[in-house]
């Protein structure tokens, strides 16, 4: 059994997918999603700012490789999310359900940073 959502995607897009969701709840600190994502993406953002406390330059080439090389994303994990969270040991982002969706009836949810 895995220990992640595949969400009916290959490697590949699934992982771009994850990324992309990733640099936006980043950049604008909450997004709208479907409560699957949101759940795998809160790994992700939470990973990213354990890297922008880190403050090494491992830990920056780690953000930058999984972040798609986005240096305006890395540059804000690092310089104000890692300030902003530099007493907290953990949960940054809170996931708040809100209704379905019409089409297909998914969960949608908003998930912000702390």
């Amino acid at each position: 059994m895995a220990n992640y959502r595949k969400l009916n995607r290959e490697c590949r897009i699934r992982r771009s997918i994850l990324a992309g969701l990733t640099k936006d709840l980043i950049m604008n600190e909450s997004i709208i999603t479907t409560e699957a994502r949101a759940k795998e993406i809160r790994k992700f953002a939470d990973k990213m700012i354990t890297y922008g406390k880190r403050k090494t330059l491992v830990s920056r080439r780690k953000a930058l490789a999984f972040l798609h090389n986005d240096k305006e994303v890395v540059k804000k994990i690092f310089d104000d999310l890692a300030v902003r969270y530099e007493n907290r040991n953990g949960g940054y982002t809170r996931i708040i359900k809100l209704k379905e969706r019409i089409g297909d009836d998914a969960l949608t949810v908003k998930i912000e940073l702390v």
